[in-house]
């Protein structure tokens, strides 16, 4: 029997993080977890199983042998697709958790859309939900916690803290989607 596409992908995240990143891996394993918990919101199987996979590998853009851009959300989907993962799971890891704000202020704003489709979704949701609710030792955030750990880990003015602080209201939308039941519009 063929392993399915979320056990295939979670061998690929360990093999990539678990010895060279455990910080990291320990943060994919608690967003995976809580992505295989929340699936049940989502109907369809494929859904659930894009939810999980895109979870376990949102990532892997970090493992310094998939490295190129250093923006690990282009690098890690642009890794998937070479090797032939899914189309869909590669796409959501390209955007999860509002990445394209953080391409624009890199100067790759124009690689990531032009490559990769960017899924405004349920299942985009609750990824960005589970890697926003998740820290980086896989303990349990709100949004609000997790942004400001975020904030403390990055100096005043980086690139990532300019991302925060241009995405907060779209975390807090997405925050208020799922724990609604809501739909994205």
């Amino acid at each position: 029997m063929q392993p399915s596409m979320a056990e295939r992908a979670k061998v690929l995240a360990e093999q990539r993080l678990s010895n060279t990143l455990p910080r990291r891996w320990r943060h994919v394993q608690a967003v995976a977890a809580r992505a295989e918990q929340m699936a049940s919101m989502l109907i369809g199987s494929g859904d659930r199983e894009a939810l999980v996979s895109a979870a376990v590998l949102h990532d892997i853009g970090y493992a310094p042998s998939i490295v190129v851009t250093g923006f690990h959300p282009l690098d890690g989907a642009r890794w998937l697709r070479s090797i032939q993962f899914d189309d869909r799971v590669a796409a959501l890891v390209a955007h999860h958790t509002n990445a394209v704000v953080e391409a624009e202020l890199r100067g790759l704003e124009r690689d990531l859309i032009t490559e990769f489709a960017r899924e405004t979704t349920q299942v985009a949701d609750l990824l960005w939900y589970c890697d926003l609710t998740t820290g980086p030792d896989g303990q349990l955030f709100t949004v609000p916690e997790r942004l400001a750990e975020i904030r403390d880990r990055y100096e005043p003015g980086s690139i990532v803290a300019k991302f925060v602080d241009r995405s907060a209201g779209e975390f807090f939308d997405v925050e208020k989607r799922i724990e609604n039941g809501l739909s994205p519009d």
